[in-house]
């Protein structure tokens, strides 16, 4: 018989690529899934792993195996939530994670939501980059977290999580004044030579405010580089450069910044690990999430299991 845990760890080396990630994810020693994969190896009676000096692929065999590990894995999120079902409601711990907007924006009233409908559940929120957010539910970190995609960086799909589509939000551009469309790129074209407030490098936020530049014709000169969009705007009004800011970072925008909105959207879905849609806890998160959208930018899109 094919231990799960040992499953749930092939499953993760195929995502995360090194068995020190792996190690880090679920706070084990790299020798001591080395040791619990060797031991999967034995239980499938063939090589699972080719290993190359410090290196370590899957065969054939291993990626064949994580398919049933993930079919095996969605199976039993879902037998955990029937079980949950029969007990009279949602108790205990709900690891929530988001990106900063959503944390100032939606969390607050979500969890007044979620206190009144749901005084048994226990919600712990936390700030994780969306790049981490797909590790950290697979790993068990998180029960329910939103990623968000930008246009010109779409979301990789991960056949470990479902989503539920949340809302859509227009981008815009912030300045100190508006300025009037430039003939054969009039969406961003008007401020080519501005300098620019950018997020930091890496993050999905800046690829897709130089993606959007260079399909406008130029690449933006970069001057800051911020991640907080109250400090950006803030810059934006200091004279400091123009920026791209999503309609959930505009709320404290100084008077004085001038918001020009762009055909640019920002998507934001909620993920859970796949099979966990049906969870009553899941199912209360998701609900309580859509309560605190305003009714303009929700999404009406059905679940993706």
């Amino acid at each position: 018989m094919l231990d799960v845990r040992r499953l749930r760890l092939l499953r993760e080396l195929s995502y995360r690529g090194t068995i020190a990630a792996v190690a880090q994810a679920f706070s084990y020693t790299p020798s001591a899934v080395s040791q619990q994969l060797s031991l999967l190896e034995r239980e499938a009676g063939i090589a699972l792993l080719e290993r190359t000096g410090r290196r370590v692929t899957l065969t054939p065999a291993g990626r064949r195996l994580v398919g049933h590990a993930e079919a095996v894995l969605e199976r039993l999120e879902r037998a955990a939530g029937e079980l949950t079902g029969f007990r009279t409601g949602p108790t205990g711990p709900l690891r929530v994670g988001a990106y900063p907007t959503a944390v100032r924006a939606l969390l607050p009233p979500a969890l007044a939501a979620l206190s009144a409908d749901h005084p048994g559940l226990e919600p712990m929120i936390s700030e994780v980059d969306p790049a981490e957010v797909a590790h950290a539910l697979r790993a068990g970190q998180l029960d329910v977290a939103l990623l968000h995609e930008y246009d010109f960086v779409p979301c990789p799909p991960d056949s470990g999580l479902g989503t539920t589509p949340l809302l859509t939000e227009p981008m815009y551009l912030a300045s100190l004044t508006a300025r009037e469309p430039d003939g054969e790129h009039p969406c961003l074209g008007p401020w080519r030579e501005d300098p620019w407030i950018t997020s930091t490098p890496q993050t999905l936020c800046h690829t897709m405010t130089v993606r959007a530049c260079q399909a406008a014709g130029f690449t933006p000169v970069v001057r800051h580089r911020v991640d907080e969009f109250a400090t950006v705007l803030l810059l934006v009004a200091a004279g400091q450069g123009v920026a791209m800011v999503p309609h959930l970072g505009i709320a404290d925008a100084p008077s004085d910044v001038v918001l020009t909105r762009l055909p640019i959207e920002r998507r934001t879905v909620i993920a859970y690990r796949r099979g966990a849609a049906g969870h009553p806890a899941v199912e209360a998160a998701v609900a309580a999430l859509r309560t605190a959208v305003p009714p303009e930018l929700r999404s009406g899109r059905r679940p993706v299991e």
